[in-house]
């Protein structure tokens, strides 16, 4: 690169000038709030730590995160790409409580590869996790602070809510006796919706017929609320478990219909983007015009476990730049800006301070500035009348 270019940012790496700086900071406060006001703790892990404690066996996390090497002693490092397990290891490590507990966090990640094209690789990832809890309850609750947080944020509406449990793929995998590398590759096929494909390889397995045809189906169970009435009537999904999973989620979805009932809910029970780690429901948010999620998440419980305490637990995150970029959220009007001229004047320098006191925007002039009040963006200054300082409006 010549040195005339050394100015550009790497592909995919961002960053804010004033105005969404100031849209982002104030979006980042109101959002800190509300999960205060929910009982919800701040904490913010390190950007980097060794890469162990960032990876938990998907390839692509592993993919996703920068590694370098530690000069102190030599131990492999990473850039966090995701800072749920960051989360869970506080949880499970540093705080060891027994009580349900809830955190959030707000903080940017790195990410070797952007999610879609032309897409950030350096999100500025919000998110809430709640951890001792195993029902419904706790799912909804969650849920509900992903809601709170597109609302917050001004996303137009409807919001559509995709519902789905990675326990019918885990029940139907466990039914049909595959292997680690079966299931593999099913998988690999589920998330391509590819149901010839499906079909093909399911014919080539000696398993149940009725579980042939509940997989066979699994990639296009995907709709209202007519889709748990098909998939409850399959033989396949007969098992006191998947029934179970219907029943958590008509509950859910129940409470999502009295709570915000301007929310639009779709089933896809073959959503399993987070299958390597996700244990229970899933849920994913969109608005009309954005092909992708705005925000997504889901229960895995055990998350825990390699910090040496598993616990249940389930979260959300977004990327609070891509919700700025989509919502209508606009940062208050600050006050105006005082233009004070320079000099050490005792008087003028204690005037200043108590504005600044006050919470008004001073802006002094520096030795030698030729810029002007109306150049520097104030609409009001400081002038001395009748031996005192007073502020006077600026007039065109």
């Amino acid at each position: 690169m010549s040195v005339k270019d050394c100015w550009l940012l790497p592909e995919g790496i961002d960053e804010s000038l004033p105005v969404e700086a100031a849209r982002l900071e104030l979006a980042r406060r109101q959002l800190i709030d509300l999960y205060r006001c929910w009982g919800y703790e701040l904490v913010m892990p390190p950007f980097i730590e060794y890469l162990e404690s960032l990876l938990m066996g998907s390839g692509d996390l592993d993919l996703q995160t920068f590694k370098l090497t530690d000069q102190l002693n030599g131990r492999m490092m990473g850039v966090r790409a995701d800072m749920t397990l960051q989360v869970a290891r506080i949880d499970a490590h540093r705080l060891l409580r027994n009580a349900p507990t809830r955190l959030c966090y707000l903080g940017t990640v790195l990410k070797t590869r952007p999610d879609n094209f032309a897409g950030s690789r350096s999100p500025l990832q919000v998110g809430v996790e709640l951890y001792g809890h195993s029902g419904v309850e706790s799912d909804f609750e969650v849920l509900s602070m992903m809601l709170e947080t597109l609302k917050l944020c001004n996303i137009a509406a409807p919001i559509h809510i995709d519902i789905g449990h990675v326990g019918f793929f885990r029940d139907l995998s466990k039914q049909a006796g595959l292997d680690q590398s079966q299931e593999t590759t099913l998988f690999d096929m589920l998330q391509r919706k590819a149901q010839p494909e499906i079909i093909s390889w399911l014919a080539k397995l000696e398993v149940n017929s009725d579980v042939i045809q509940a997989l066979e189906k699994l990639a296009m169970l995907n709709g209202g609320e007519e889709v748990l009435k098909e998939a409850r009537d399959l033989p396949g999904f007969a098992s006191k478990t998947s029934q179970g999973y219907f029943d958590d989620l008509g509950v859910l979805s129940d409470r999502i219909a009295e709570s915000y009932p301007e929310v639009e809910i779709n089933y896809d029970l073959a959503e399993l983007r987070g299958y390597h780690y996700e244990t229970g429901i899933v849920f994913a948010a969109y608005c009309p015009g954005e092909g992708r999620e705005l925000a997504r998440g889901g229960r895995y419980d055990g998350i825990g476990e390699r910090f040496g305490r598993a616990r249940a637990a389930t979260g959300f995150s977004a990327d609070l730049k891509t919700l700025m970029r989509l919502g209508g959220f606009q940062p208050q009007q600050s006050s105006e800006k005082i233009f004070a001229p320079a000099g050490d004047d005792l008087e003028l320098i204690q005037q200043i301070q108590q504005l600044r006191k006050q919470g008004s925007c001073v802006v002094q002039s520096l030795p030698g500035q030729l810029e002007t009040a109306s150049d520097m963006g104030c609409s009001t200054e400081l002038i001395k009348q009748n031996d005192q300082w007073v502020i006077n409006k600026i007039v065109d």
